[in-house]
């Protein structure tokens, strides 16, 4: 609910606050504080900032993050607008330009400090107890407002804390959500539009005027910091109590009504107190007097604090029960009982939400029960005059479909552009004005009056005055609704209660308590008048059938002097001696029965004739003294409509009927007496007449007003019915729109990863170039996709052979096998290496391995060719050693013996190959086996230990081992494959020797 002042109009005033039913509301709450720490106990660890953004958010994200410290203690929470069916990736992205650590948000994910969380690609972020929260969207695509979404969570869970951002977009997503946030008393920065990509987001934004901040994206992060650090610490409000806040408050106040001519000297000061403090916050003031001086000087600065305090809570059917219960238990029994009219007044209706809400109430009332037609008048009031246009208009943003049944929606709602209007029909239930309700006059005889949350902000005073003001708007048997957290305190006896927890109440049949309504202006009880009649009917309506009409009424009135006149005394018809008291006027003739009647019967025919024809009824006059031939005649003057015959319809019978003089009293009188009496009752009839004149003149300017309101309302229809011959077209506008956002995102992140693509292709071809290795890259049916420049000394290759099977080029390799091996890959993705010899004799090394995608597809093959001089002397060299070393321990070594890193048998010696041969078996089938499954007696022996030893450490070990009668000097050295060699010398006859 938003706090109004008291010298505006209703919903922001006093009387003229908005619908909001919260009792968690900061300022609702300001009495209560019993719930503050389970409140603490619901927020983030730090103040969490929710940044949204569209199209073109994606450089801005990065330039605000570049700006921010990784250690400001604040959590930020991003949420673009992102292509449901595409992966997203701006985690990666924004990664680079922050140190501190990006996640994607996940279901029950902790929000921490310095810390920063994007949204998931078709998904809602919620904000609960400083966790987050995925929710499926309820809206298909086209029509979801994340960022709406996201910040009322927000505003919801952080309250004072929460602070939203909007940058670069399209479209007017975040405009609501940053109300949301502002009427938790938190804090709403825009970027600047003029350095925005996209301004249309936060144009609408700062269109608001809520934005505390509007700056280029570079320059928010500093003011976010010093916003932050002044919020640190600052430890409490200014003292009420104290004299100097008393002083500067009244100042302050003083110097709103003066700019604004709205005073909020009525409200509780704590509510003007958080709301001061807030914009104190705002320009880091640390004293209320120094934010005084500040505003004094400032008059932009007073408007905001007036549009601060001014800020509504509402939405269509806000605490739907309530609503409920309203229907069944107040509008529907009343709807039964109210045949002729049923009257409603909203006091504090903000942008209109609650009064259409009731009215879509009624409607479906009516509708169920057909046999009910009263006539329905919904009055609307608030003091803010571009509140009030807003409801006039009934146009809403699209994310009231949250708030609104799909049946509702589609049945009292029109989709118009990016939102939705309330239907025409429903709209001309509904007149909406601007009024202040403590100092405007009330609607009267009402069934409902809806005030929902206006008490709350105002102080006791206050409110024990405005519940009889209630009282006495309603009918006998009327329904009042309050908020929630608002009760009738002293008044009690004025109502009686229908339901106590949300706060229904009926009229009760007590006199009003007149001494509350005292204290308000004597305005506040205005007379309605019916409207008048239509036109007088033209004069050539008088004519035969109009003489045979007039005969017949003059024999009915037994033919006194007559006239026939229209309502503006237009004369018509005359019959015999009306001379008597009409006569022609001076100067230019005209037949107007008021310049014609003669002197003491001009002023009260006048009266008469307005009379007769405003209330449709017969007037008379009694003993008038009219002045005729220079005598005095007392006359009785009848003024009667003519309804009961159509010709005559709306014309008007005065009628002329002497009246016996009256008697004189206590015998003559002196001239000068009698003088002096008639003077005296001429002045009283002309003192009557001029107080009926200025009734009529009163009443009139009435009629004529709500002429003009109906006038302006038929134009504003006129208007909307133009207005939506453009509907076909811009059906699928916002569809549309919020696709190019989203394709906006998508080509700004795909753009930033061609650019890494970029990169990472030069990165690779200059790795290539450097290395000087011939490859080739072929797709699955072996056509040449890509090669470096070193390929072209080994085949025949120019820029246009790509494409070209590599069949189909010659090649300077003498190998006829190249076709088979490459297909062999592609078949059995199984690698080959194999040694080919150029032309020139050069040898080199082909290697041919299967080219894999990112999504691990097999997408052809790598061929790569390395020169293999160098490689084919050193395995020469290596052979050559290799049997010159087997040479060598064949002629000094009993064993030689090379297992593998699981003791299994690699390599034999020619000493152990030849006693296997002369056993008789084959040393093919020792190869492989494990040492301790050939050899079971070396386990748990010391040899096993030593052997393990040197496996394990990849140390030397030597030892002795004996085996039978025979005893092995044994020594154990590591291999270059990771096994052992193991070197055995058969010791024993030199162990005898000794």
């Amino acid at each position: 609910m938003k706090p109004r002042p008291q010298g505006s109009s209703q919903e922001h005033s006093p009387a003229a606050a908005s619908p909001a039913t919260e009792p968690s509301a900061p300022d609702a709450q300001e009495d209560t504080q019993d719930d503050l720490p389970e409140r603490e106990t619901r927020r983030s660890s730090c103040p969490v900032v929710g940044i949204g953004g569209s199209a073109g958010a994606l450089e801005a994200f990065e330039q605000f993050f570049r700006k921010m410290p990784a250690d400001s203690g604040l959590a930020f929470v991003l949420v673009p607008h992102l292509d449901p069916t595409h992966k997203g990736i701006m985690p990666e992205l924004l990664q680079r330009y922050t140190g501190m650590p990006v996640h994607q948000a996940a279901e029950g994910l902790p929000v921490l400090p310095n810390c920063v969380y994007v949204i998931p690609p078709n998904r809602d972020l919620g904000l609960l107890d400083g966790v987050l929260h995925l929710l499926e969207p309820s809206a298909p695509r086209g029509l979801r407002l994340p960022i709406d979404f996201f910040f009322r969570q927000l505003a919801a869970d952080q309250a004072e804390r929460a602070i939203g951002i909007v940058l670069s977009g399209m479209g007017s997503d975040g405009t609501l959500g940053l109300r949301a946030i502002k009427e938790q008393l938190g804090m709403a920065m825009v970027q600047d539009p003029a350095t925005a990509k996209y301004d249309a987001m936060p144009r609408s934004a700062v269109g608001t005027g809520l934005a505390d901040f509007v700056a280029p994206v570079d320059e928010l992060p500093a003011k976010l910091l010093a916003y932050v650090g002044h919020r640190s610490r600052a430890t409490s409000l200014p003292d009420p109590a104290k004299k100097t806040t008393q002083s500067a408050l009244g100042r302050l106040l003083l110097l709103l009504r003066t700019r604004t001519g709205n005073d909020f000297s009525l409200y509780k000061r704590n509510t003007v107190l958080r709301r001061v403090d807030r914009r104190m916050s705002v320009h880091q003031i640390a004293s209320l007097p120094d934010y005084v001086t500040y505003a004094q000087g400032q008059p932009a600065e007073l408007e905001l604090l007036f549009k601060e305090l001014l800020i509504g809570v509402t939405s269509f059917f806000r605490d739907s029960t309530a609503f409920e219960l309203l229907k069944e238990r107040a509008i529907r029994p009343r709807l039964h009982l109210q045949q002729a009219a049923f009257r409603v007044w909203v006091p504090g209706c903000s942008t209109g939400e609650e009064a259409y809400s009731i009215a879509i109430l009624l409607r479906e009332c009516l509708d169920e029960e057909p046999q009910l037609q009263p006539k329905v008048q919904i009055y609307a009031t608030d003091l803010d005059e571009e509140a009030i246009e807003f409801a006039r208009q009934g146009l809403y943003p699209a994310n009231v479909a949250a708030d609104l049944s799909p049946d509702r929606l589609q049945r009292w709602f029109v989709k118009e552009g990016e939102g939705y209007r309330v239907r025409k029909h429903l709209r001309e239930m509904l007149v909406f004005a601007r009024q202040n309700v403590l100092a405007d006059p009330p609607f009267t005889r009402l069934d409902l009056l809806c005030c929902r949350n206006v008490l709350i902000y105002l102080n006791a005073e206050v409110q024990k005055r405005l519940l009889p003001l209630f009282h006495y708007a309603l009918s006998p048997g009327g329904f009042m609704l309050l908020g929630p957290s608002e009760s009738l305190g002293p008044s009690a006896e004025l109502f009686h209660p229908v339901d106590s927890h949300w706060k229904l109440y009926g009229r009760a049949d007590v006199p009003t308590t007149y001494g509350g309504l005292q204290h308000f202006p004597s305005r506040m009880l205005p007379q309605e008048t019916s409207a008048a009649p239509s036109g007088a009917p033209p004069a050539t309506r008088v004519g035969t059938t109009l003489q045979d009409a007039v005969r017949q009424v003059v024999v009915d009135a037994v033919a006194p002097p007559i006239a026939l006149v229209t309502e503006k005394g237009e004369l018509l018809y005359t019959t015999q001696r009306t001379g008597r008291f009409l006569e022609p006027p001076v100067g230019s003739a005209h037949l107007n029965v008021f310049e014609m009647a003669r002197e003491g019967l001009r002023l009260e025919l006048a009266l008469a004739v307005r009379r007769a024809s405003s209330q449709q009824a017969e007037v008379e006059l009694k003993g008038l003294s009219v002045k005729t031939n220079g005598e005095r005649e007392t006359v009785d003057v009848t003024v009667k409509p003519l309804a009961e015959h159509e010709a005559l319809r709306g014309l008007l019978m005065i009628v002329f009927k002497d009246a016996p003089r009256p008697r004189r009293r206590g015998g003559k009188r002196s001239g000068a007496d009698a003088a002096s009496v008639a003077l005296v009752a001429s002045l009283e009839r002309e003192l009557a007449h001029m107080r009926e004149s200025l009734q009529t003149t009163l009443e009139e300017m009435s009629t004529s007003q709500e002429e003009l309101k109906s006038s302006n309302e038929e134009l504003q229809s006129t208007n909307e019915e133009l207005q939506s011959t453009n509907e076909e077209l811009t059906t699928s506008k916002e569809e549309l729109q919020s696709l190019n956002e989203e394709l906006m995102t998508l080509n700004a992140e795909l753009q930033a990863k061609n650019d890494e693509l970029s990169l990472a292709s030069a990165d690779m071809r200059n790795l290539l170039n450097s290395i000087q290795i011939p490859t080739l890259f072929l797709d699955n049916q072996l056509r040449v996709k890509r090669f470096t420049s070193q390929a072209t000394t080994l085949f025949s290759l120019i820029a246009s052979d790509v494409g070209r099977p590599i069949t189909d080029v010659v090649c300077h390799l003498q190998c006829d096998t190249l076709e088979a091996d490459v297909r062999s890959v592609i078949d059995s993705l199984v690698p080959i290496e194999r040694a080919v010899d150029g032309r020139d004799g050069r040898p080199f090394t082909m290697r041919a391995v299967p080219y894999r995608t990112l999504e691990d597809k097999i997408d052809g093959v790598v061929v790569t060719f390395v020169e293999s001089v160098k490689r084919r002397h050193a395995e020469a060299e290596l052979k050559q050693a290799t049997e010159w070393l087997q040479h060598v321990l064949a002629g000094t070594l009993d064993g030689f013996v090379v297992y593998d890193r699981d003791f299994r048998f690699a390599h034999l010696g020619p000493t152990d190959l030849a006693r296997l041969q002369e056993s008789g078996r084959d040393p093919a089938l020792l190869l492989g086996k494990v040492l301790w499954e050939e050899s079971p007696e070396l386990v748990g022996t010391p040899a096993e230990e030593r052997l393990r030893h040197a496996m394990l450490h990849r140390e030397r070990v030597a030892y002795e081992h004996q085996q039978g009668d025979r005893c092995y000097d044994v020594r154990a050295f590591p291999s270059l494959d990771g096994g052992i060699a193991v070197l055995s010398t058969d010791v024993t006859e030199r162990k005898r020797g000794r």
